[in-house]
């Protein structure tokens, strides 16, 4: 299996910068955008007029350019920052509707990257007919002056720290590598840091719309990328063209509301893998039942605490990264039989199975490097939303209610969501009900059984959005469209290319 394309749709919130799925961001509320004629309009002017230079990028069928936007909304002659676009032409343009912008979610997540190793080639063709294909790296990200916190030795050290301290010695050892990451990041990017929020990258996205030729934006946002489409469409309801939010965030929860709900979601889909392993002869963690198939795996990730296992490299395996090895094959039920063999090789002492996974989640090269996905992941989740929790006796007094969420993972995500505590930047966003009063039909979907985007949210964000329209899957996996449902596949793709949203309440399998 292709790990890399398994994950190209990330979690909203894919780690705690590294450690576990938390922090997941849900603020950065901000006034409507004022239409022309507004001091702010006009200081906007030389961005929203500026010529793009399309060139060659060095993948076949694919044009990249760089976009200025200002620094700092608040101050627009205060200094640029450099954004990376790429596009892939619509292939039939005489019946071109206009661009289509994708996100893969995250936050963190490459856009330029998705829409080159998959969106552009993996989407209906008919959809690639009549949109340019384009996507944007946000601010942080990528190629678009990224974030950088660690080098590849302190990320592998930070990756491996204890996410389920037992005693107040580890307790301090976990809040310490919060820390020294945190100051990693504001020593190496303390110039972005204040200014990597969703709602300036939602205000980006909008200068790109205007440079495009495009009235209206188009978009198909996957994860994080949902609260990135929302939030668009809360500060520019009447350029709100065909808007896709799948896997969706609700933008209303409180920053330990959205990790407690994200526990859950996971247990969900842990119970979901259980109930298909037992059925197999040869899975890892029993035949009986799903009760005795946590119990199974919570041993094994006991035991690794206790002795971590080889893995045929420097690195062992221990029980954070055999942890993040799991809830990475919990975003697609493609992965299941990777984890079956995984766990039964970790079983037998070897751990190799499991550390892949975990690397191809936090996006590690075989060189020993890593992408700067994790590093934004925090800068924007820490931006968006103030911290879960400040303290260790926070997270404590929590335990109880996150352990009630999930007896598997309850405990590692209660913790995990500590690492906005020591951010070096205050958080600019509050949790708000978004509802893009005036806006065009904008597609909610959400899948019954996500781990990282509960089907709650989307609910939840399909109520709250004045025009929304909840598209339902009942299925397993993170996100829908794409992933073999004809149902949603067709409703979606008759939206994109007609214009025409499926009926509120539909439900697909």
């Amino acid at each position: 299996m292709n790990t890399r394309r398994l994950f190209t749709v990330f979690a909203t919130a894919l780690g705690t910068a590294g450690l576990l799925v938390s922090g997941c961001s849900s603020g950065g509320s901000a006034p409507r955008a004022s239409a022309t004629g507004s001091a702010a309009a006009e200081e906007l002017k030389p961005y929203y007029g500026q010529k793009l230079r399309w060139r060659d990028c060095g993948v076949e069928g694919f044009q990249c350019t760089t976009m200025k936007a200002p620094l700092d909304y608040a101050k627009p002659d205060g200094g640029d920052i450099d954004l990376a676009v790429s596009r892939k032409k619509a292939t039939g343009p005489g019946k071109r509707i206009g661009s289509l912008l994708v996100n893969p979610g995250g936050p963190g997540g490459s856009a330029i990257g998705y829409l080159q190793g998959y969106a552009a080639i993996g989407y209906p063709a008919p959809v690639r007919a009549r949109y340019d294909m384009v996507a944007i790296d946000p601010r942080g990200v990528a190629r678009s002056e990224p974030v950088t916190c660690l080098t590849g030795k302190e990320m592998d050290a930070y990756t491996q720290v204890d996410q389920t301290p037992d005693d107040d010695a580890e307790v301090a050892k976990l809040n310490e590598a919060f820390r020294t990451f945190a100051s990693g990041c504001e020593k190496r990017s303390g110039k972005i840091l204040p200014h990597v929020s969703t709602v300036e990258t939602a205000r980006d996205m909008d200068i790109l719309r205007a440079l495009l030729g495009d009235e209206k934006l188009h978009y198909l946002g996957a994860s994080y990328g949902t609260f990135l489409g929302a939030t668009y469409a809360d500060l520019f309801p009447a350029r709100v063209g065909r808007l896709v939010l799948d896997g969706a965030m609700d933008p209303s929860l409180s920053a330990i509301d959205i990790n407690r709900d994200q526990t859950a979601g996971f247990e969900t889909a842990f119970q979901s893998f259980a109930a298909d392993c037992v059925k197999e002869k040869d899975c890892p963690l029993g035949t009986t039942s799903t009760a005795d198939a946590a119990t199974a795996l919570k041993k094994l990730f006991a035991d690794l605490d206790a002795e971590p296992v080889p893995t045929g490299e420097s690195r062992e395996l221990g029980e954070s990264l055999a942890t993040t090895g799991v809830i990475a094959a919990m975003y697609d039920e493609g992965a299941w039989p990777q984890l079956r063999r995984a766990l039964a090789e970790a079983k037998r002492g070897e751990g190799s199975g499991l550390l892949a996974l975990a690397d191809s989640y936090y996006e590690r090269e075989p060189d020993g490097s890593y992408a700067n996905l994790m590093f934004a992941n925090a800068a924007v989740n820490c931006l968006d939303l103030a911290p879960a929790f400040t303290r260790p006796e926070d997270v404590e007094k929590a335990l109880p209610a996150f352990e009630k969420a999930s007896p598997v993972f309850g405990k590692g995500f209660a913790w995990a969501a500590l690492n906005c505590g020591s951010w070096p930047v205050e958080a600019t966003g509050t949790p708000h009900r978004t509802e893009a009063e005036g806006a065009a039909p904008i597609v909610v979907v959400g899948t019954t059984r996500d781990p990282a985007t509960p089907y709650t949210w989307a609910r939840s964000l399909a109520e709250q959005l004045s025009s929304g329209r909840l598209l339902t899957y009942e299925g397993d996996g993170h996100t829908a469209y794409g992933r073999g449902s004809d149902c949603v596949d067709t409703a979606i793709n008759t939206y994109l290319l007609e214009g025409a949203p499926p009926e509120d309440g539909k439900k697909c399998s």
